[in-house]
């Protein structure tokens, strides 16, 4: 369930910020960016922010 709400943000994220990247400021790729290495870094470190995040909000695996 938890790995389901992680993978949900970050496709909404990348959707939203290419969006808006293409739409209304290219700074915004930026964040795109941001995410793919904030995946890249959970794959390899096996810990991931908005997993922490989303324990603390009382969401359960």
């Amino acid at each position: 369930m938890l790995n389901r709400y992680i993978r949900a943000i970050a496709g909404t994220f990348v959707i939203m910020s290419v969006l808006l990247g293409m739409f209304v400021n290219p700074n915004w790729f930026w964040f795109t960016l941001f995410v793919g290495a904030n995946l890249l870094q959970s794959s390899i470190t096996k810990w991931c922010l908005m997993e922490t995040i989303l324990i603390k909000l009382g969401v359960r695996d």
